[in-house]
């Protein structure tokens, strides 16, 4: 089990079983079905993640640490210095490493993550690589609206840090209103610093979603096992089987955990029946050429200042400031 790290004090807004139930009763009745990516991550879950980043066919991990390398300099010599670092979904902290081993004088990073075991082990590793920086971690869904903690000292601007192209989880809609959100927390001066994965060669995409070890397939399913023993449903993961396909049309992978038989799934007293091959939605993972990010951004009020591109222009981190908001 996970140790609190000393002299850290966690910020626990872990959403409750109600939290969850409600949420799973909500997408069991929507047609088609359909279940947020954030139940993925229990402990095993955000285990599974760590371990999808390891597969020769998942590129965008190696990619953006590549680029990171590379650009981490440059991109902390842009923040300048006393920056407040807050991250959004910070999972093993790898890449936040080495951001913070160039910020000048940071005054507070505060990590917010929702699995609580993902969290303490992230921000045990990094107080010891760091002590002299303030950690702040906040235990929390980050696509709620944030109530920060104080830092100790003011810091002269806030950054949200929002890596792994987990941006990418949202239909264009929510994106914006993450974005827009980001921007409030961010406040005058501010700024985001954020992964997002490029369009390219189709087939590449889709086998970073299909890996011949089957552990992304695991990770997916595992959200079932998650809601099985969290909320008493009794989903057959025998009856179940992912699918993650490339839609060229909207530009984005969309993952399925489709029934491959008429079924009927209990959670509490309701009765959800799933047809033979229904596929229940669980993730999108969209992808963006520079000129499509930059487009979102500005429907949320911000303008892109810089962009780090990888080697092979498979992945960039984009630095995003105030502009006026779209109407």
């Amino acid at each position: 089990m996970s140790a609190q790290p000393k002299d850290i004090r966690l910020d626990d807004r872990h959403p409750d079983v109600e939290n969850t139930l409600e949420t799973v009763r909500h997408g069991l009745s929507a047609k088609p079905k359909r279940l947020p990516s954030r139940l993925f991550y229990d402990q095993r879950g955000s285990e599974l993640f760590e371990a999808i980043c390891q597969q020769p066919e998942y590129y965008l991990t190696r990619a953006e640490i590549s680029l990171m390398s590379d650009h981490a300099g440059d991109i902390a010599a842009l923040l300048g210095p006393e920056v407040r670092l807050v991250e959004y979904g910070s999972g093993s902290g790898i890449k936040t490493r080495m951001l913070l081993e160039h910020l000048e004088a940071p005054v507070a990073y505060v990590p917010v993550e929702i699995s609580r075991s993902a969290l303490l082990d992230s921000v045990a590793g990094l107080a010891t690589q760091f002590p002299d920086i303030p950690m702040q971690p906040v235990c929390a869904d980050f696509t709620q609206p944030l109530r920060l903690p104080v830092a100790a000292r003011p810091p002269r601007r806030t950054v949200i840090y929002f890596p792994g192209s987990t941006i990418g989880n949202f239909e264009a809609k929510d994106a914006v209103k993450i974005l827009r959100q980001m921007r409030a927390e961010m406040s005058d001066g501010g700024g985001i610093v954020i992964g997002v994965d490029l369009k390219k060669d189709p087939a590449i995409i889709e086998a970073a979603y299909n890996d011949a070890a089957g552990v992304t397939a695991e990770f997916t399913l595992n959200m079932l096992v998650r809601l099985n023993r969290e909320v008493g449903a009794d989903f057959n993961l025998g009856a179940f089987r992912h699918r993650a396909h490339y839609n060229p049309m909207v530009g984005r992978i969309e993952t399925t955990l489709v029934s491959t038989a008429r079924q009927d799934v209990h959670v509490g007293n309701e009765i959800y029946t799933f047809r033979e091959d229904e596929a229940m939605q669980v993730e999108y993972s969209c992808k963006y050429s520079l000129e499509d990010f930059a487009q979102l951004a500005a429907k949320a009020g911000l303008a892109v200042e810089h962009v780090w591109l990888d080697a092979e222009e498979r992945f960039s981190v984009q630095y995003l400031v105030r502009a006026p908001m779209a109407a």
